[in-house]
């Protein structure tokens, strides 16, 4: 029987720790502060955003949210985007995505300055992962599933870790990052041939493909780790993970539940990078 490496030790340990750093800040009259920008009112957005203003919350860090109707024009919605990068009283920008059709992402990573970029929307920050340089801010959730690995003591140096999905969101940003940490990365795809076979050799197996419990016993490893970073909702509307739990949990040793596993960890992480791009800001 596996055991369920539950998001929320980890997502306290990194509160505290940053809780403390953000109070300090506030002693010397600094005042962390994100703001999240959302265009429109999608359900899982409005969600996501609830969980994370709870937590700036409890870890002392002020928030705002910019709500932008549905239907924004791109020069007004490049417009607000500059507004909120020139606030010197803003830290960290939040950009929530996808953005509607009518808007491209690819004509906003530059507007938003690296140092305020703490979701990893501007390339700079995306070539820092590449070159191992622990400067920028990798996406949060792929640092989350980092920091679980991390505080469950999982041992990922000089193992196989495969992950599948191929996103800038996990897919490649965490597939850096493990090698940085000198595993042995194979990336998968929806396209991948036999991937079930492919997915079987991996000690820790990443699935971030965005389809749900679509991972099955046929899929994981005696004894692997398995971390499920999909947040889907099956026909019933509940919210289910990439990873059929209930078929896996007997083969691996460990797994992350969804909900309640990365997910949870994912706005610890936006906490952190906020109070860090505070201190990178006033230096």
């Amino acid at each position: 029987m596996g055991i369920l490496l539950k998001g929320k030790p980890v997502a306290d340990s990194i509160v505290a720790r940053v809780k403390d750093e953000a109070e300090e800040l506030r002693r010397n009259n600094i005042i962390p502060k994100l703001k999240i920008i959302r265009v429109g009112e999608r359900e899982d957005d409005l969600a996501y955003e609830r969980a994370a203003v709870k937590r700036m919350k409890s870890a002392n860090i002020d928030c705002e949210v910019l709500a932008l109707p549905l239907n924004i024009d791109k020069e007004t919605f490049e417009d607000e985007i500059k507004n909120v990068v020139n606030d010197n009283s803003v830290h960290g920008i939040l950009v929530f995505r996808p953005l509607p059709k009518q808007l491209n992402e690819k004509d906003i990573r530059f507007i938003i300055n690296p140092e305020k970029d703490i979701d990893c929307l501007n390339p700079i920050n995306a070539a820092k992962i590449l070159e191992g340089d622990e400067s920028g801010f990798p996406p949060c959730t792929a640092r989350a599933a980092m920091e679980i690995l991390k505080y469950y003591n999982i041992d990922i140096s000089g193992k196989e870790a495969t992950v599948i999905g191929r996103s800038m969101v996990v897919g490649k940003p965490l597939s850096m990052m493990l090698l940085k940490e000198n595993s042995t990365v194979t990336i998968c795809h929806s396209k991948t041939e036999n991937l079930p076979q492919v997915a079987k050799r991996a000690d820790i197996l990443i699935a971030a493909i965005g389809k749900s419990k679509m991972i099955t016993k046929d899929y994981i490893k005696e004894n692997s780790t398995v971390i499920d970073v999909g947040i889907n909702a099956d026909d019933e509307g509940n919210i289910t993970g990439d990873v059929n739990t209930e078929d896996c949990i007997e083969k691996a040793a460990f797994i992350t539940p969804v909900p309640a596993g990365v997910g949870s960890v994912t706005t610890a992480v936006l906490a952190d990078h906020v109070v860090k791009a505070c201190r990178l800001l006033n230096k």
